[in-house]
């Protein structure tokens, strides 16, 4: 009987705990304030990016999205095996061209092979098809898997599955802090963060209910979704 060499068992390590993680972030208890720092962040990092010079593609993009995902913090490090992930908020866009509320989402990804060093992210993902933003509903979906995902203009810090925003579901804006060699975009898993949403609607409040039904609203919300209404 062949034992597990030591790369496959530190490999599938690696990928439990980033598992254990995003379970622990769905579960915990959330913070009374934690929600509310989110979707500040989030409003931030969105009029950071569609302002900014690289990124020119971003305001058009988002004035015909069905959503996007803003995620102003996407923690990536690693030596060998790496691993990332953070926190963000979902806006969804109506045939009239307003924004819902925001829900919130976490992300979770673990890779093997050459990379080394510490990288934070601030990250947009314009949702362009009907097919990536039920994916992106229907929770725990994987970019590049349940999604085809492009690389902006410029992308820094983010590497998708192609490096053209032609018919792509998804299409990805980032800026990066810090240094990192390898790795990619591909396979991280995207879940809903359940708790936050309650604790910043109250019960009943998933991300369906929230952006596609409408029945949930939060008035410390509005300055994101002015963000989000590009003209």
């Amino acid at each position: 009987m062949q034992t597990e060499s030591r790369p496959r068992r530190l490999a599938g390590a690696v990928f439990a705990a980033i598992a254990a993680v995003a379970m622990w972030l769905q579960a915990a208890p959330a913070r009374a304030q934690e929600s509310q720092e989110l979707v500040d962040k989030s409003r931030i990092s969105l009029e950071r990016l569609v302002t900014h010079p690289d990124f020119t593609r971003l305001k058009a993009a988002l004035k015909d999205a069905h959503g996007v995902l803003v995620f102003p913090s996407i923690l990536k490090g690693g030596f060998i095996f790496g691993a990332e992930g953070g926190s963000g908020v979902l806006l969804t866009r109506d045939a009239k061209g307003e924004w819902s509320y925001p829900a919130f989402y976490g992300m979770g990804a673990g890779s093997i092979g050459f990379q080394i060093g510490f990288q934070d992210s601030e990250a947009v993902f314009v949702i362009n098809t009907l097919k990536g933003l039920n994916a992106v509903l229907n929770n725990n979906f994987k970019f590049g898997v349940d999604a085809s995902i492009a690389v902006g203009p410029v992308g820094q810090g983010i590497e998708g599955s192609t490096t053209t925003a032609v018919g792509a579901d998804i299409e990805a804006y980032s800026k990066n802090r810090g240094l990192f060699a390898g790795g990619a975009l591909e396979g991280a898993v995207v879940y809903e963060r359940d708790t936050l949403n309650k604790e910043y609607y109250g019960q009943g409040a998933t991300a369906r209910t929230i952006t596609m039904d409408r029945q949930f609203k939060n008035a410390r919300a509005e300055g994101l979704r002015a963000a989000a209404s590009v003209k």
